[in-house]
């Protein structure tokens, strides 16, 4: 019973994918996610439970017919590492997941950590496509890890190394059961801040630990004991700690991400401060629709607001 009590918070798969949705906001808002030379981070966010979820990008506004140059410059031209980078860069702003994870497999022996924080990331964006099969999923999935965990002994001072640590860690956590799911949260929770302390004008970074935040602070009293017959001090916090993540991560990027802006109506919600509640959750609705990941908080959005 345990487990089945517990799935609905130690469901790390989700809460890292939400940084995927964010990043995907098309080529105009890349550097919102990521620049810095570490940038950014991915479904949809469910009622309950710490979960990170994944949106789908847009392609971008370029013509097809630069598009394709592209395409084949980022796997002829791959000479010095500026210009790798730039190209993968590009691909992941274009959402070409498997022609970015070809290019930086080329790039898996190095030791340089800018390689190896995207090679994690290209390895999780990869493992969570619908098209990708269930053995082939989990192969990445520790794949992307032990890249990310590479990258982060490389180079303990990027940002951007702690953040896809993190995130791939919480990944992991879906084929190693709950125990090691809520003993890997304190540990999540510890790189995420590494992260923001390393770069603070990380919107996503901010609005991870906020519903890291918010997916414990929500957890009912009996899912906190039954949590507490597995580890002796589960995670705890705050809604009120996870408004502060919300909110500063739209200090920093104002208007980066539909999912964030339902958060803080969310939040709001659970705070009982209806009028906030509504000005966030009306911004959320009225957030453009570009991704499915938009349309789905469109309709949480407008849900939540029938409601109040």
């Amino acid at each position: 019973m345990a487990g089945k009590v517990l799935m609905r918070f130690v469901n790390y798969r989700t809460l890292l994918e939400l940084t995927v949705g964010a990043k995907r906001g098309g080529i105009g808002r890349t550097s919102r996610f990521f620049w810095n030379r570490g940038r950014w981070t991915t479904g949809a966010l469910g009622s309950g439970g710490a979960a990170f979820l994944v949106g789908l990008p847009v392609l971008s506004g370029l013509s097809f017919q630069a598009f394709r140059k592209v395409q084949r410059s980022a796997v002829v031209c791959a000479l010095d590492k500026e210009e790798v980078l730039e190209q993968a860069d590009y691909l992941y702003s274009c959402a070409e997941t498997e022609k970015l994870y070809q290019l930086l497999l080329q790039y898996q022996d190095s030791e340089d950590a800018e390689f190896l924080w995207r090679l994690a990331r290209a390895s999780r964006d990869l493992s969570v496509l619908p098209s990708t099969d269930a053995g082939w999923k989990k192969q990445l999935v520790f794949e992307a890890f032990e890249y990310a965990k590479r990258a982060l002994e490389r180079d303990d001072k990027c940002f951007a190394a702690h953040k896809w640590y993190a995130i791939c860690l919480s990944d992991t956590g879906e084929f190693q059961g709950i125990k090691v799911k809520i003993g890997n949260s304190y540990i999540i929770r510890e790189h995420l801040e590494r992260s923001i302390e390393l770069n603070p004008k990380d919107a996503t970074s901010l609005h991870i630990l906020g519903y890291w935040c918010f997916a414990f602070a929500e957890l009912p009293w009996y899912q906190r004991k039954v949590a507490a017959v597995i580890f002796s001090k589960p995670p705890t916090s705050t809604f009120e700690e996870a408004l502060e993540f919300f909110l500063k991560a739209e200090e920093v990027d104002p208007n980066f991400y539909s999912k964030n802006l339902l958060m803080l109506g969310k939040t709001y919600m659970a705070m009982k401060d209806k009028e906030k509640a509504l000005l966030w959750l009306t911004k959320a609705k009225e957030f453009p629709s570009h991704t499915l990941e938009d349309k789905e908080v469109h309709k949480e959005a407008l849900e939540l607001l029938n409601q109040l």
